[in-house]
């Protein structure tokens, strides 16, 4: 079991590290966050956990206004253009051990993060005061860069800053800045989580080919006719389809650049400052997108969930009363 927020507030006490409290209701972005402290004059974060291809782990950690592009990220580590990508929730609460929505460093407190690797962003030296939730989303503490590094010193930690929003050129001659920073070893997982992907939902809606009779037999209706070819059957979950929060971030900015293009003056020359325009703007939003999608996807399925239990307990209390 992990350490629980009033554990981790005691340790920050035990090392006297100054910080200041703020309770609120449950939040799960840093829009809602923002509602109950952003007037408070410190910085709000917001922090990723991310996993690479070898089941690797990594806390990234940044002010709200630093522009993380996942690709470069990726690329400075060695890891290539596709090698990083948003960790799946069930990693997130087996390896950090903390519910949705409160990804921070203070996570690394727990002893299955020990090969989790955190980079932070080199705006938080600079800043008096920043804002995290302390493995608990209904509670923000503020404290300075100088608590922080008092406090993942005393986990043996080493704090290390990095600019974020570097993007230097990776080749043959000019190796991964951040290849120090790629974990040696993986997590020990449960085989459950080393093949999560995205929550899936079944498919209630089947086709009548996939359907099979009362009496056990194939329905006459799946016969392919003599003659013809059988086209393959999808092994696609229609439904994690239409939920993956990539492609669907991937689809909002290509209809936003197709707008943008089909708004501009067809006497325009200037295509090349276009392209890079909506380059940069791909590169402002996109991880910041992805990070608002999952947490809406997240708390979307958490209210299907309870709403399913609340709906099998009123079912169960109705065949009691009738039996």
């Amino acid at each position: 079991m992990g350490y629980t927020k009033e554990q981790l507030l005691d340790r920050l006490k035990e090392f006297e590290i100054n910080f200041a409290s703020y309770d609120h209701p449950v939040v799960l972005t840093v829009e809602a966050q923002a509602k109950y402290v952003g007037h408070l004059g410190g910085l709000l974060s917001k922090n990723l956990l991310l996993k690479d291809k070898k089941h690797r782990y990594y806390i990234i950690s940044a002010l709200t206004n630093t522009n993380v592009d996942l690709k470069v990220l990726s690329q400075r580590l060695g890891l290539g253009k596709g090698g990083l990508r948003m960790a799946p929730e069930e990693a997130l609460q087996e390896i950090l051990q903390v519910p949705l929505g409160c990804v921070t460093p203070f996570a690394l407190i727990n002893e299955s993060a020990g090969t989790v690797s955190l980079l932070l962003d080199q705006g938080f030296k600079s800043k008096e005061s920043c804002f995290f939730h302390p493995l608990s989303n209904d509670t923000t503490i503020s404290l300075s860069s100088s608590g922080l590094e008092k406090f993942l010193t005393s986990i043996g930690r080493r704090p290390a800053y990095v600019d974020l929003e570097a993007n230097p050129s990776v080749g043959k001659d000019n190796p991964p800045d951040l290849a120090a920073f790629v974990p040696s070893d993986a997590p020990a997982l449960s085989a459950s989580i080393e093949k999560a992907t995205p929550i899936q939902l079944p498919v209630v809606n089947q086709t009548p080919e996939n359907l099979k009779s009362t009496s056990g037999k194939t329905s006459s209706k799946s016969k392919v006719p003599s003659g013809t070819t059988e086209k393959p059957k999808s092994t696609v979950n229609p439904l994690t389809e239409a939920t993956d929060v990539e492609k669907l971030v991937d689809s909002i900015i290509s209809k936003f650049a197709t707008a943008v293009q089909a708004e501009k003056n067809p006497n325009d020359l200037q295509k090349e400052t276009e392209s890079s325009l909506l380059d940069g703007v791909r590169k402002r939003i996109t991880t910041d997108l992805q990070m608002q999608m999952m947490s809406f996807k997240n708390a979307a399925y958490s209210q299907g969930f309870h709403a399913g239990v609340e709906a099998v307990g009123i079912a169960m209390k109705n065949m009691s009363f009738r039996s």
